[in-house]
């Protein structure tokens, strides 16, 4: 092994760190640091062993395997890409980088991470760059990100619809309690405090005091699949049920995989990134598999009574691919159901035009659900606002 080789070794291993960096994996140089060494210990010789030593050290969740396998491939093995990266690293002007090659399938992230935007190379003159004019400038960049897919978008796009979503609000209806509460316009007349108030006049009814039924907001329990399959969205998803519940006292949220996980307490948290990151640990099931049945089972069993006596909406985020029978999806269902005010589904797969209801899972679903809803933008989101604001208020039992 030659003097230079090692240097050499760890440049390609920095450079493919930051490559992960910008695609939206959090590396910092401790992680750089452990790259390097990990690296100089294994060695190229067998590229299984260098790519395990790589993935343990930059990788922390399984969500972020299949984008570093993506950039592991396509960084260590293409010449072309290789040049591309080290070229990124020197501070040439824009137009001077090799052209992108359309026939390599890359994500949104790793596109932009290996071909960021000449805004983002170092110093680069533009002032004698050509004008270019593009048709989609008439329409507006908000709107076209509010109707863009969560999979298709890169990453300051992501920053910029998590921004979004915490400006989203849900306008559920309230519940009419039996209790009433004093109020001067109320249609009720209350002879109790009428008559009391007529002792001071010596029983003469000079004033009549009325009330009106109390008012509280509806209970929302939202039940979000973290399976694997759902991965791509949960993130996203997470951000949206934390703005929607983190000013709520009312506002239960569950996550369903393997196993029930109660995180109610996590999305609590003011900061949206501190409540991610306490969601990411308290789940233990982060995209495996999905067993709705037995989730729904656990639901039914443990918190149903204690939080859909009154009245409660039901939210499923889900796509509906079970793993478990049919059969007992079905009963849970059921059950849920009537312990419940209504049940809204999310299904990302609504985004497809062709889509067919075919899976077990959720043919057992549909038939208890109230509203089946996509949620793939923030359109869609949006459209779930519209949906809660329509309910009808409804009394308490």
């Amino acid at each position: 092994m030659t003097g230079t080789r090692p240097s050499r070794l760890a440049g390609n291993v920095v450079r493919f760190g930051r490559i992960l960096r910008d695609a939206g994996l959090p590396i910092g140089p401790g992680k750089m640091l452990a790259a390097v060494e990990a690296a100089a210990l294994v060695g190229i010789e067998r590229r299984d062993d260098f790519r395990c030593a790589l993935e343990a050290t930059l990788v922390d969740r399984a969500d972020q395997r299949p984008l570093f396998h993506q950039a592991f491939a396509l960084f260590w093995r293409d010449p072309k890409l290789m040049e591309r990266a080290l070229q990124l690293m020197l501070p040439k002007a824009p137009g001077l980088l090799p052209p992108r090659d359309d026939s390599v399938n890359l994500g949104n992230r790793l596109a932009h991470a290996f071909n960021p935007p000449p805004s983002k190379l170092p110093e680069a003159d533009t002032s004698e760059a050509p004008l270019e004019l593009d048709a989609a400038l008439s329409v507006s960049p908000r709107e076209i990100l509010q109707r863009k897919d969560f999979e298709t978008m890169t990453v300051e796009e992501l920053a910029e619809a998590k921004r979004m979503l915490r400006q989203m609000r849900l306008g559920l209806p309230d519940v009419i309690s039996r209790r009433y509460r004093a109020h001067r316009a109320g249609r009720t007349l209350d002879f109790r405090s009428t008559l009391r108030l007529a002792l001071k006049f010596g029983g003469e009814w000079l004033v009549q005091c009325r009330r009106e039924p109390r008012r509280r907001p509806s209970t929302l329990v939202v039940l979000c699949d973290i399976s694997g399959s759902m991965s791509r969205y949960s993130r996203m998803l997470l951000h949206f049920l934390h703005a929607v519940g983190s000013r709520r006292s009312d506002f239960h949220a569950f996550t369903l995989g393997t196993r029930l996980t109660n995180i109610t307490r996590a999305l609590r948290h003011r900061d949206v990134d501190h409540a991610v990151d306490e969601v990411s640990r308290a789940v233990a099931d982060w995209s495996g598999g999905t067993r709705i049945g037995e989730c729904m089972r656990d639901f039914n069993r443990r918190w149903s009574r204690r939080l859909l006596a009154q009245g409660a909406v039901v939210l499923i985020v889900s796509d509906g691919l079970d793993c478990g029978e049919g059969a007992e999806l079905d009963a849970q269902m059921k059950l849920l159901r009537g312990s419940c005010r209504r049940i809204v589904w999310l299904n990302p797969l609504l985004r497809f035009d062709g889509f067919q209801p075919r899976a077990a899972g959720i043919r057992s679903m549909l038939p208890h659900v109230d509203h089946f809803l996509p949620a793939h933008n923030i359109v869609s989101l949006s459209d779930l606002g519209r949906v809660f604001s329509s309910m009808p208020q409804q009394r308490a039992h």
